[in-house]
């Protein structure tokens, strides 16, 4: 099992931008990037982008079998499963079946985001 690689190049930048996709389900809501992917295990490196405004409430809050890892990279996010806003610089180390959720927030957000699915627990 190997992720997929990639030489250096700017994710944030105006060549990334054809790269960003709708997230399946929140259309208009958010966008995601993949930058690493494991085709075998699923396990992936994306970059999630919460657009201004953006409040995901009506889909509740989210659990997953598998440990995940989040880092705020800019904007902020409000998580109400932890009644916090959580700004750039913010991580957590999500273990499996840990609530997050539902998001929302007032000028946007990115997040990179590390999924292990194979790894369920």
């Amino acid at each position: 099992m190997t992720k997929s690689t990639a030489t250096y190049w700017n994710v944030l930048g105006p060549q990334a931008l054809e790269r960003w996709a709708p997230v399946k389900g929140l259309e208009g809501i958010a966008e995601e990037l993949t930058l690493s992917i494991d085709e075998e295990s699923d396990e992936y490196t994306k970059l999630t982008r919460f657009l201004p405004g953006a409040d995901t409430a009506a889909f509740g809050g989210k659990t997953h079998l598998y440990p995940e890892e989040v880092f705020i990279i800019s904007g902020r996010l409000y998580d109400q499963a932890f009644e916090m806003w959580l700004e750039a610089g913010h991580y957590a180390s999500r273990p499996p079946g840990e609530l997050h959720g539902p998001f929302k927030t007032d000028v946007g957000c990115v997040a990179l985001e590390i999924s292990f699915p194979n790894r369920v627990g």
